[in-house]
């Protein structure tokens, strides 16, 4: 595979996130992406509906010659990975495995143990965790904001107990239309962007006052980090972020170069400059829409722009 052709999809703009990390690390590769904008979110549909929508768009990729696909969704990745890697004969990477594993190596990076200082800080903080509780792992609660979908499918919650982590999810159902709108950068709309966060923080702080990482759940909300940060900031709750794009791109990097001889591994930190990527971009809706959209999740705009139909 000594260029590789890496499709990626995801129910609309979100995956963009994930390409961007991806571009600096493989700048070698041919990407396709394809944006299924037409249906939608996928977030509040059935699981029969959306595996059925998820296996439509990875055969799309598979049959444009795609070596390797990235399922840039966590609502498909939670619900249709084992279904689309059973039809698919090529490898398929999604987004909540990466997510987990890189809470984990962030929560590993803390002492084990909550000092007695900070058990009488956190009794103080927190008077209903009794004081005969024995000591909790410092750093190994975890608190996840997802889709609707994602957290009713409880698949953070199972690959994070799988890591030794505990686990909160918080359904998030107005975000992902509040990114797509771009109610991020006015600030008039981030203020109600800013106050729906608020809600949302407080409501999963209440149940998991402990939790010091915050994994972003969702593919769309790395453009909300800024606001989240500010939240965090506003509430007097200092939070770890993981970025699951971020740590999903980085997944596919140690795959594609782990099978690629005589290729270097690449990290975030260093990446490789040498051929300029190449993007094809689908989209199964508005082409302009997704140009404009996409390019603020890209941070670049968006050219050879296809408009496809997979059907309902």
């Amino acid at each position: 595979m000594p260029t590789p052709t890496i499709g990626v999809f995801d129910s609309g703009f979100g995956g963009l996130t994930v390409l961007r990390a991806l571009l600096p690390l493989i700048p070698g590769a041919h990407y396709i992406y394809l944006g299924d904008t037409a249906r939608l979110p996928y977030g509040s549909k059935s699981r029969e509906t959306i595996v059925r929508y998820a296996l439509s768009s990875a055969r799309f990729l598979a049959d444009q010659g795609a070596d390797l696909l990235v399922i840039a969704c966590n609502t498909a990745t939670a619900l249709a990975l084992d279904d689309i890697k059973s039809n698919l004969p090529i490898p398929v990477i999604g987004v909540i495995q990466p997510g987990a594993e890189a809470a984990a190596l962030s929560t590993s990076k803390t002492p084990a143990i909550l000092t007695l200082s900070e058990q009488r800080e956190s009794k103080r903080k927190n008077p209903r965790i009794s004081p005969m509780a024995p000591p909790r792992p410092k750093g190994s609660h975890v608190l996840v904001l997802a889709t609707t979908a994602t957290t009713q499918s409880h698949a953070y919650t199972q690959a994070l107990t799988a890591l030794g982590l505990r686990a909160t999810e918080k359904a998030c159902p107005l975000l992902v239309p509040l990114v797509e709108e771009g109610w991020i950068d006015h600030p008039i709309n981030a203020a109600v962007t800013l106050e729906v966060l608020r809600i949302y923080l407080l409501e999963a702080l209440a149940e998991a006052p402990d939790a010091t990482t915050l994994l972003l759940g969702c593919t769309h909300y790395p453009l909300l980090k800024p606001l989240i940060e500010t939240t965090l900031r506003n509430l007097h709750h200092p939070m770890r972020i993981i970025d699951s794009a971020e740590a999903t791109a980085q997944t596919v990097a140690a795959h594609i170069h782990t099978n690629t001889t005589n290729t270097p591994p690449i990290t975030i930190n260093e990446p490789a400059i040498t051929t300029p990527p190449t993007c094809d971009f689908y989209a199964t809706d508005s082409i302009e829409k997704f140009q404009r959209l996409g390019s603020n999740f890209l941070g670049q705009p968006l050219n050879k722009v296809h408009l496809i139909d997979l059907g309902g």
